[in-house]
C-alpha cells in the first residue's frame, strides 16, 4: 500500500520546537537576550517552524532567499518556496544587534518569548517589489500589502529555536495538531490518498460539495481551519470549528474526514499562499489540495481561477501535493442541488451562487438565509455568534469582486 507523501524538500519533518531539558535551559538562557516583539504574522511563522509545518526551513530568510522566493519562487539553496518568511525589525534594535548574536522574540500580545534567534544577517528590501511580486499590487487597501508595508525597515535572517506554540493548543486542544500528528491520525485510518481542505469560513453547502467531491477520489479530507488573524468582520476560529463540527458530526460519513487548525495568519496573498497552502498541508501528509473559486483572495485583486492557473506555472516538481481544481459551485433549482459551472447545463437565473462573504453580510444584517446556502445546523450556531455581537461590535460586509455575482 502506497503511503503518505513525503515532507516538502523530500526528507523527514523537520520541527524546530526544542523539548525537556533543552527548552528549560533554553527558556533561562532567552531572558538573558535582547527582546524583539514580532509581529501577528511573524508569531504564526515562527509557530508553524515549530510543529514542523514549515519544513525544512531553520529560519527566517536571507536577502537571497527573500529574493529568490520574490522573483523565481526558489530559495538561494533552490528549494522551491512561493512566499517570503521573514523576521523585520526597526533601525534602533537592528542597528544595536551585530551579526552573530542571539535575540529572544516575543510574543506580541502576551509578551510570552517564543523563541531565540542567531542573527546571521540584517538586510533592507523593496517592500514595494515584494507586493508586486507577492499580491500584484501595491494598494493599501489590500490587507496583505498593508502588513508588508507596516513591518519594520530592515530584515534580521537566523536560525531559530522555538520555545512555546504561542497558546494555540491551550486554546484550541486537540484541534491544534501538528504535522506529526495529522499524519499519525491518517495512517491510524489507512489513508494514503487525503485532500487538504482550506478554509477560513465557517462551511456553507459549496464548501461542503467540494470537500464530498475530493471525498469520491481520495481516502479522506482533512479540512484545515485557519487560526491566526483575519480581517475585521471574519468569524472568530472557534465559533467557525464548531460550526464545522456540527456539520461533520451530520452531515458526512464516519471516518471520511478529520478536522484540524494551523496557527498562521491570513497574508490574502490569493495564487501564491495558493502555493504556500499546498506546501505546508504537503508536510501534514495531504497529497491533494482542494482549490476552488478565488483561493485566500480578497476583494477583486485576483481572478476567480487565478489560484487554479499558477499550479500550471511552477516546474512539475516543485511540490508533491497537487491541487484538485474544482470549477464555480452553486446551487442549481433546475438540477435541485449543488452543481458546478462543469456539471450543469442551466443559467444564472437558475442558480444560487454560494460564497462566505454573502453569507456572512446576510448574517451580520439579520438577513433571511436561503436554505439551500447553509445547513440550518451550521446557521443557528452563526446566527447565536452574530446575535451575542454588541453594534459596536459589527463590521458592515461589502459584496465586492467575485462575491457579488
Amino acid at each position: 500500500m502506497p503511503g503518505l507523501v513525503r515532507p516538502h524538500g523530500g526528507g523527514a519533518l523537520r520541527p524546530l520546537a526544542l523539548t525537556a531539558d533543552a527548552l528549560r535551559a533554553e527558556r533561562t538562557r532567552a531572558r538573558t537576550l535582547p527582546q524583539l516583539r514580532v509581529t501577528s504574522r511573524e508569531k504564526g511563522d515562527l509557530i508553524m517552524m515549530g510543529i514542523g509545518g514549515f519544513t525544512p526551513l531553520d529560519g527566517f530568510m536571507t536577502r537571497a532567499d527573500w529574493e529568490g522566493v520574490c522573483d523565481g519562487y526558489r530559495m538561494a539553496s533552490g528549494l522551491f518556496w512561493p512566499i517570503p518568511v521573514t523576521l523585520s525589525a526597526d533601525e534602533v534594535f537592528a542597528d544595536g544587534v551585530r551579526t552573530g548574536a542571539e535575540v529572544a522574540l516575543v510574543d506580541p500580545d502576551t509578551d510570552e518569548i517564543l523563541a531565540t534567534m542567531r542573527v546571521t544577517e540584517k538586510y533592507r528590501i523593496d517592500k514595494a517589489h515584494e507586493c508586486m511580486s507577492v499580491f500584484r499590487t501595491t494598494d493599501l487597501e489590500h490587507p496583505g500589502v498593508k502588513m508588508v508595508m507596516a513591518q519594520g525597515d530592515v530584515n534580521l535572517a537566523g536560525p531559530v529555536k522555538v520555545l512555546s506554540d504561542g497558546g494555540f493548543k491551550e486554546k484550541y486542544g486537540e484541534l491544534f495538531m501538528t504535522p506529526a500528528e495529522t499524519r499519525a491520525e491518517f495512517e491510524r485510518l489507512g489513508w494514503a490518498k487525503v485532500a487538504a481542505f482550506q478554509t477560513r469560513n465557517p462551511m456553507h453547502r459549496s464548501h461542503e460539495y467540494l470537500a464530498k467531491v475530493a471525498i469520491e477520489t481520495c481516502d479522506g479530507v482533512l479540512i484545515h481551519s485557519l487560526l491566526g488573524k483575519l480581517k475585521p468582520g471574519d468569524i472568530p476560529a472557534e465559533v467557525r470549528t464548531r460550526a464545522i463540527a456540527t456539520l461533520i458530526e451530520r452531515y458526512f460519513q464516519a471516518n471520511t474526514v478529520v478536522q484540524a487548525g494551523y496557527p498562521l495568519d491570513m497574508r490574502y496573498a490569493g495564487p501564491r499562499e495558493a502555493l504556500l497552502h499546498a506546501l505546508f498541508r504537503q508536510n501534514y501528509g495531504c497529497s491533494h489540495q482542494i482549490v476552488g473559486r478565488d483561493h485566500a483572495g480578497v476583494g477583486s485583486y485576483y481572478g476567480p481561477f487565478d489560484a487554479h492557473k499558477i499550479f500550471d506555472e511552477i516546474p512539475k516538481d516543485a511540490l508533491e501535493t497537487q491541487p484538485l481544481k474544482i470549477d464555480w459551485t452553486f446551487w442549481c433549482y433546475k438540477c435541485g442541488g449543488m452543481a458546478s459551472a462543469r456539471t450543469c447545463p442551466h443559467g444564472d437565473a437558475d442558480r444560487l451562487l454560494v460564497s462566505g462573504t454573502k453569507l456572512r453580510k446576510w448574517l451580520s444584517e439579520g438577513a433571511e438565509v436561503p436554505a439551500e446556502f447553509s445547513r440550518p445546523e451550521v446557521l443557528q450556531i452563526l446566527r447565536d455568534y452574530y446575535g451575542s455581537l454588541e453594534a459596536g461590535e459589527k463590521v458592515e460586509v461589502k459584496l465586492v469582486g467575485h462575491s457579488a455575482r
